[in-house]
C-alpha cells in the first residue's frame, strides 16, 4: 500500500499521481466520516465557477470561492471552519477544523465581515464511499492517506500547486511522484 498510515476522521486523502477520474484527479480530501459504515469528505481543491454570493444571492461579502466537494449531492451547501468561538455547533474532525455548525450564524458572520477566506471554506456537494469502499480503494493504492498538514494546507485557496504541496511535505518517499506529468503519454 502507498498509505503507511490508515484513514481517519480528519485524514488527507492524497489522489495518486495518474488518477483520471476529473472529480478526483490531483485532488487532496479531507476525511469528515469514516466508520464501518463508510466515509464522507471534501475535495479541497477543486474550485467551482461560483462564489458565495452565487449560491445565497442575500449574503453580502459574497465573493468567498466555492470548492466542489465531490461528486455526491452537487445541490447541498457544506462548510469547514476554524472558528468554534464564532461558530456553534461544528463538530471536530481534526485540531482546529471543524465540520458545519449553526449557519444562519455563518450567513450574519460574512454579512458583518467577521470571517475571513482563511477561517472558512464552503463546498457544493461531497466526496461520499459505502461500506468497505475506501478501504478497497486504499489497497489497490489509489490514496495515500496524510496526518501532517497544517491549517493553512486546508484552508489555502491556492488550489493550483495544493496536490503537489501536499505531496512533497510527506518526505521523500513519495516526493518524487509530485512531478510525474498528469498524463504519462504526454512525457
Amino acid at each position: 500500500m502507498l498509505s503507511s498510515i490508515s484513514a481517519a476522521v480528519g485524514h488527507l486523502l492524497i489522489s495518486e499521481p495518474f488518477m483520471m477520474d476529473p472529480n478526483f484527479k490531483r485532488s487532496v480530501i479531507i476525511l469528515t466520516e469514516y466508520s464501518e459504515s463508510g466515509a464522507v469528505g471534501f475535495v479541497l481543491n477543486h474550485q467551482s465557477e461560483y462564489l458565495l454570493g452565487d449560491i445565497l444571492p442575500d449574503t453580502s461579502y459574497s465573493e468567498m470561492p466555492v470548492y466542489v466537494g465531490g461528486p455526491v449531492g452537487k445541490n447541498t451547501l457544506h462548510f469547514i471552519h476554524s472558528r468554534p468561538d464564532l461558530i456553534p455547533n461544528g463538530i471536530e474532525i481534526w485540531d482546529g477544523v471543524f465540520w458545519g455548525g449553526d449557519f444562519e450564524v455563518v450567513k450574519d458572520l460574512i454579512s458583518q465581515y467577521q470571517l475571513k477566506e482563511s477561517e472558512i471554506k464552503f463546498f457544493t456537494g461531497y466526496s461520499g464511499w459505502t461500506i468497505g469502499q475506501l478501504d478497497a480503494e486504499l489497497r489497490e493504492n489509489v490514496w495515500i492517506v496524510s496526518d501532517k498538514f497544517s491549517l493553512d494546507t486546508i484552508f489555502t485557496h491556492d488550489e493550483n500547486t495544493l496536490w503537489r504541496d501536499v505531496v512533497i511535505s510527506l518526505g521523500t518517499r513519495y516526493a518524487h511522484i509530485a512531478n510525474f506529468p498528469e498524463n504519462p503519454a504526454l512525457n
